[in-house]
């Protein structure tokens, strides 16, 4: 129902008592302070998307108790309602043969083709000029088809429509979802189980764009009905193409009989042959010259009024030549002679057709329009003479009348006519009676009107223009027609910077935010609700700078969710591992694994480094749980790591002290041993200093040496560095020469050693060394050192000659 005539309850949205009021009204469009504003809760996605027409639209992650289950699927009854809501209206006296239940005239063949080829789940392409008669076939076809696929013919129209808005209307037509919108993710699951022939009237996209939509519903078949010049399939597209042309002569002739409704005469018969051959059997031209011919049959030429053209005419005799027949000039171009015949009502609304860019409101709005009571009958008129044709669920102009009717002048004062509509429509759009389904419907004309408006420089239309975006945006927003959403707000945000309206600037930039979140757009998102936010703050609006914030906070939230949910856990590094010490020389298993070590020539040293971090730009989405797991995992990795590393460092330092040790025997002295006295299970284990042989200079040699020393080469050197310098700081030693010195103190033994029961077994030389060393003896240290105190000196040299002097039986100073 409509409100604008207010002939009933129903239309006006108020009860014939007067008892309860209407609902709220879009866009506030408020009579008082108190009234409050229609807002609508829908599910887009993973959030609850509150349509608000003051402040802006709220988001906020849809609670579990509020996400929709499954939509369920509509019966056969269900669907055809659907179908008959979704077609355009049949104008009150509209002809028989301009009806959709019209006889085809040579279209059998290709209509069996195209069912035979449809029953086998293929899906056809039909192309054809403007005017061929596409929908009329694409009818024929539907309606053979009945009851072959499990979910039926579903009817969509493509005019103005991207492949996102045909797979949402495909799921509406088929399943029961009130405002619910399933996100990207969802929605092919959810189209996976249409099995349908889709038949698809203007199509206006394809290649890539055609194979998405494919793709998406693999159980479908489609019939697409498109002009010459829309894009191909891709190349390897499972799309048949057929290709419509004109009729043919004779089919022509029968055609224009019909709608005449008489037999033609010689004359008009041959002046039919030729508008066969000119118009290369287009059936539209041939519609055209039907209503040439029946504006001829009126007695003077008098104008079409009353009842219409095509009312049973009681002056005038068939076939008597009242004036001369058209000349191929205006056979060519029919509409400014047929619209010049027609009623002043009729005009009229050809004049706003003209102004909206051909699009033609819906009937209920054009007595409001054109001031005539009776401006909806004209629409039938209009049709029976093809200057309009069905687009959707509404009319628009034929191909290229509009450029007739501009030429003819029509187009004057198109702009005053569109601010017109553009004020009817910003107050139908927020009665309380339409709701948003029907707003989304009359979309096409909506925007049409802001379009002219925002071209437009005229003072005052571009706030006609800001009001009205205002009004419909949150309607096609509730109604989930959301490209017409993107546009109305994009039309709006123009106009509201022309017209400087800085407070619904900022409002469009928040819609327009909202919508790009709800689309995992997050950059644009960012900047629209930056930019809404910044021009709030500059008029203090709190409320309005609030719902921004929020609305960020979500951006910000899913942009931490994707860097870590895509982003995959990162492996370990080889070689990484925890920070370790470098070992001291021991042979003792105990000894190598407590305090800090010294690092040993020649043993690689491991240092701890970052693990590098996941990539933000991975395709695979993990789970917080499994991302959990996988860094448990990566930790137990690293860990596993770590430990190899140091039982390789502890190898490796036993291996080259062995080789170190095993220098010793081509000093003249003879050949050390390594064998450790018996000692109980908690004693302190030996170093290779506790065990010596008498053979060789006294074990007291230690304290004067250091640990690199004894490391580094078989061979006592005489130029050995001192101990530590003058203030008592180790000297450090060159890290090209050998390791650094211990980092820390080495563990003192809890209790004395225990001394040896026996001597340490002599071994038997086998032979005297073959090589003589090269460098003399060390000198034997004639007292304590000068330089320091024992307990200035190093700590692990002062622990070195502690333990040498236990053994040997003399105390420690």
């Amino acid at each position: 129902m409509d409100p604008n005539t207010r002939r009933g309850p129903d239309e006006s949205g108020i009860p014939a008592g007067g008892d309860e009021p209407g609902a709220p009204a879009f866009g506030g469009m408020q009579t008082g302070p108190e009234e409050p504003v229609r807002t609508v809760r829908l599910v887009a996605g993973r959030y609850l998307v509150t349509v608000n027409p003051l402040d802006g639209s709220e988001m906020e992650p849809c609670p579990p108790g509020e996400r929709p289950a499954d939509p369920d699927r509509r019966d056969a009854e269900e669907r055809a309602e659907a179908a008959r809501a979704a077609a355009p209206p049949v104008p009150p006296g509209a002809p028989v043969h301009a009806s959709r239940t019209a006889t085809l005239e040579e279209r059998g063949e290709e209509t069996e083709r195209l069912v035979r080829l449809l029953t086998r789940g293929r899906s056809v392409r039909l192309t054809g000029p403007s005017g061929a008669g596409r929908t009329r076939l694409l009818d024929a076809v539907a309606t053979a088809c009945t009851g072959i696929a499990p979910d039926g013919v579903v009817r969509l129209s493509g005019y103005h429509r991207t492949p996102a808005d045909l797979l949402y209307a495909l799921l509406a037509a088929v399943h029961r979802a009130p405002q619910h919108r399933p996100d990207r993710e969802e929605l092919p699951r959810l189209l996976a189980g249409i099995g349908a022939i889709v038949v698809l009237d203007d199509l206006e996209f394809g290649g890539r764009a055609l194979d998405e939509l494919l793709d998406a519903t693999p159980e479908c078949a489609f019939l697409f009905s498109a002009t010459p010049d829309v894009a191909a399939p891709s190349p390897g597209c499972p799309v048949e193409e057929v290709f419509l042309g004109g009729i043919g002569r004779a089919a022509g002739l029968r055609l224009l009989e019909r709608a005449v409704q008489r037999p033609l005469a010689n004359e008009e018969t041959a002046w039919a042959a030729d508008l066969w051959f000119e118009s290369e059997g287009l059936p539209l031209r041939f519609v055209q010259a039907a209503a040439l011919l029946r504006l001829r049959d009126r007695p003077g030429g008098a104008p079409v009024d009353g009842p219409g053209l095509f009312a049973p005419a009681s002056a005038g005799v068939p076939g008597q030549p009242h004036a001369p027949l058209p000349s191929a000039a205006d056979t060519a171009a029919p509409a400014p002679l047929i619209a010049g015949r027609l009623g002043p009502a009729a005009q009229e609304t050809l004049r706003f057709a003209v102004a909206l860019g051909g699009e033609l409101p819906h009937q209920a709005h054009l007595p409001a329009l054109t001031q005539d009571a009776h401006a909806d009958a004209a629409l039938g008129d209009l049709l029976g003479c093809g200057l309009i044709t069905p687009a959707g669920g509404h009319y628009r102009l034929a191909a290229t009348v509009r450029d007739q009717l501009a030429a003819a002048g029509y187009a004057d004062g198109a702009t005053a006519r569109a601010h017109t509509a553009a004020q009817h429509y910003a107050w139908w759009a927020g009665h309380p009676s339409v709701t948003p389904e029907r707003a989304a419907a009359e979309a096409d004309a909506v925007l049409a009107a802001m379009a002219a408006l925002t071209a437009g420089r005229e003072s005052g239309h571009a706030s006609a223009a800001v009001l009205l975006a205002r009004t419909a945006a949150p309607a096609f927003a509730a109604g989930l027609h959301w490209s017409a959403w993107e546009r109305a707000l994009r039309h709006g945000q123009e106009a509201a910077r022309l017209a400087g309206e800085v407070a619904e600037e900022a409002y469009f930039h928040h819609e327009l935010g909202v919508l790009a979140l709800c689309g995992d757009s997050l950059d644009r998102a960012r900047a629209e609700l930056e930019a809404s936010i910044g021009l709030r703050g500059v008029l203090s609006d709190r409320s309005g700078a609030v719902a921004g914030r929020r609305a960020l906070a979500l951006v910000a939230d899913r942009e931490r969710q994707s860097a870590e949910g895509t982003g995959s856990p990162p492996p370990p590094a080889p070689g990484a591992a925890v920070p370790l010490a470098a070992a001291a020389p021991s042979t003792g298993p105990r000894q190598a694994a407590s305090g800090p070590k010294t690092p040993v020539a020649g043993t690689p040293v491991v240092a701890s480094r970052p693990a590098p971090a996941g990539k933000k730009g991975d395709e695979t989405a993990v789970q917080p749980a499994l991302a959990a797991r996988k860094s448990a995992t990566t930790r137990r990795n690293l860990t596993a790591a770590g430990a190899g590393v140091l039982l390789a460092a502890v190898l490796g330092t036993v291996v080259t002290l062995g080789a170190t040790s095993g220098g010793d025997d081509n000093r003249p002295g003879g050949r050390t041993t390594l064998e450790q006295p018996t000692e109980p299970d908690d004693a302190e284990p030996t170093t290779p200093g506790d065990t010596w042989s008498p053979q060789v200079p006294p074990p007291a040699t230690a304290a004067s040496a250091t640990p690199s020393q004894e490391a580094e080469s078989p061979s006592p050197s005489t130029d050995a560095p001192t101990t530590a310098s003058a203030t008592g700081s180790p000297t450090p030693t060159d890290p090209s020469t050998g390791p650094t010195r211990p980092t820390g103190h080495p563990t003192e033994p809890t209790s004395r050693p225990t001394r040896p029961t026996h001597r340490p077994t002599e071994p038997t030389p086998t032979g005297d060394p073959t090589d003589e060393p090269t460098t003399p003896d060390p000198t034997d240290p004639t007292g304590k050192p000068t330089g320091q105190s024992p307990s200035a000196s190093d700590p692990q040299t002062h622990g070195t000659a502690a333990r040498t002097a236990t053994l040997s039986g003399t105390p420690t100073a």
